[in-house]
């Protein structure tokens, strides 16, 4: 029972910070403030009454519209604010109340934000990027275990490694595909999302995500250059999946990978 409540309490609390996560997916390309002013409509801008925004039920409340001018809200608000309840509740059911946790809601946060982000612009803001980089090498010091480690100073190391090495494979490569193809082939937003994530996941992992974001994007971009005949594709969402992928299964991946080429 106590256990039933915790999660309905967990899931809230994810909810609310998907509310957040929607003012930063809006404001940041805009290079707006996340905190002033108050949450407001993009159309009327009248404040938004506190009994109007409450994760998901006020959506439902409103019939999906403006209370002051009747504009039409979208449904990416809730969506988000689903999304993110349920990546708290996903980290909780796994890991409970610990420090990986806590280093999961983080790292699905930061990936969630960059990956509707760069659909909307083609952009990953730095707060995200960097912001999260520098959380990641903090977290590393100050949790080793996170990394494999008990010493404070090897989990930093293991978690600067991986930021190093996330951020430098994939500039490198950038660079040859500019060479190759004569135009910008990777932008400066998947280097920083990249080294933020090998930050977390270390450089093993970060070394899968590099190699399984491709294999994620070719269905969507053999359908964007053939049949809608568009030769942008955002490259941040499959970073940021195969990141996650990495998080949660990258070690069992790794090890059944290495044998199965061991014993072919």
């Amino acid at each position: 029972m106590f256990y039933a409540l915790h999660s309905v309490f967990v899931f809230m609390f994810g909810t609310i910070f998907g509310s957040f996560f929607n003012v930063c997916i809006y404001r940041l390309p805009l290079e707006e403030s996340v905190v002033a002013p108050p949450s407001h409509c993009p159309k009327c801008n009248h404040p938004i009454r506190w009994y109007d925004n409450i994760p998901i039920l006020s959506f439902i409340f409103l019939r999906a519209k403006c209370r002051d001018c009747g504009t039409k809200i979208s449904i990416r608000y809730p969506v988000i604010e689903l999304i993110t309840g349920l990546g708290f509740l996903w980290m909780w059911i796994i890991y409970g109340l610990s420090v990986q946790a806590f280093v999961g809601v983080f790292l699905f946060s930061c990936l969630l934000i960059a990956t509707v982000v760069d659909i909307d612009h083609q952009i990953i803001p730095d707060e995200v990027s960097l912001g999260g980089l520098v959380v990641g090498l903090i977290l590393s010091f100050i949790f080793p275990a996170i990394h494999a480690q008990q010493i404070w100073w090897k989990g930093g190391v293991q978690g600067l490694v991986g930021a190093l090495a996330g951020g430098g494979i994939i500039y490198i490569t950038g660079v040859v595909g500019d060479f190759v193809f004569k135009k910008e082939s990777m932008g400066g937003g998947d280097v920083k999302l990249l080294a933020m994530i090998g930050s977390i996941v270390g450089w093993q992992n970060v070394l899968l995500v590099f190699f399984l974001a491709p294999v994620l994007a070719v269905p969507l971009g053999l359908y964007l250059k053939f049949v809608k005949h568009e030769e942008v594709l955002p490259f941040g969402p499959f970073i940021s999946v195969a990141g996650w992928i990495a998080f949660l299964w990258g070690e069992p991946i790794i090890y059944w990978y290495l044998n199965g080429m061991r014993f072919s």
